[in-house]
């Protein structure tokens, strides 16, 4: 299967996978404004299949997106070693490919990762809350908008509204939805990712301590299985928490590239 991708820079390989329904906008936004100051990375930004320009033809289930993703870096980089970020569905997918692909992953990286309990009714999380509201602004946008942005939003500012535009709806418009209600009905990955030895690589996992979709609590029970692991939970932010804390965000991944690089 061929993945639609946007490679930037040379180096050091980084895998970035996206979460359920946006495209590889997302992880470009996410990860470019640290990468674009660090030189010496090749970054991978593929979508994933049935998202953004990807075709989902023969993938019915989470263990066929994962084998595509498998196929990708195949493809892309081969054997050498590199790196893993995942957000959301694509950390899930990301804990399931360093599983399978052990010390070829250098360190890995999970921001608002799906935790132990896959499925949403099964979750710990906290009710939704916007702790910067700005009413003026949400009533100034286009109703469409408002309701995909507000729906999500702990941070309402126009920085906040013109990056959730431009780098999560984006994706969301272009997600070929039947295909996706296909896999859906096939989420789980057949083994999990944390069954075998523990991850021992630098590894970071940041979750939003207002995040209402995937919450902080399951993402804490991870910890064993990663004994290199940085876990941080940043109050101020949800789901979005790259765009609502965005110079922790960045500190932190920089924080972790360091922590790669010396043991590289």
């Amino acid at each position: 299967m061929t993945l639609n991708h946007v490679e930037i820079g040379t180096g050091t390989p980084v895998l970035a996978l996206h979460g359920w329904t946006p495209d590889h906008r997302l992880m470009l936004g996410c990860l470019e404004p640290v990468f674009a100051r660090r030189p010496g990375y090749r970054r991978l930004y593929p979508d994933l299949p049935a998202m953004g320009k990807s075709p989902a033809t023969s993938v019915t289930s989470s263990d066929d997106m994962l084998a595509a993703v498998r196929e990708f870096v195949a493809a892309t980089v081969g054997d050498e070693p590199f790196l893993l970020v995942g957000e959301s569905y694509g950390g899930y997918l990301a804990r399931g490919l360093a599983r399978a692909l052990g010390p070829r992953v250098l360190g890995l990286a999970l921001v608002c990762p799906i935790g132990v309990n896959v499925e949403h009714a099964d979750r710990n999380v906290p009710p939704g809350a916007v702790l910067r509201p700005a009413p003026e602004l949400i009533s100034s946008l286009d109703p469409a908008l408002a309701a995909e942005f507000t729906d999500i939003a702990v941070v309402e500012t126009p920085e906040t509204v013109r990056r959730f535009q431009e780098e999560i709806l984006s994706g969301l418009a272009a997600a070929d939805t039947e295909a996706m209600a296909r896999i859906r009905q096939r989420w789980l990955l057949s083994a999990n990712p944390e069954d075998g030895d523990p991850f021992s690589r630098p590894a970071l996992i940041l979750a939003g301590r207002q995040d209402d979709q995937v919450g902080y609590v399951d993402q804490f029970a991870l910890l064993p299985h990663y004994p290199r692991a940085t876990y941080a939970v940043l109050d101020v932010a949800g789901h979005n928490l790259q765009i609502e804390q965005p110079t922790l965000f960045e500190a932190l991944v920089n924080e972790w590239l360091d922590r790669v690089e010396v043991e590289c």
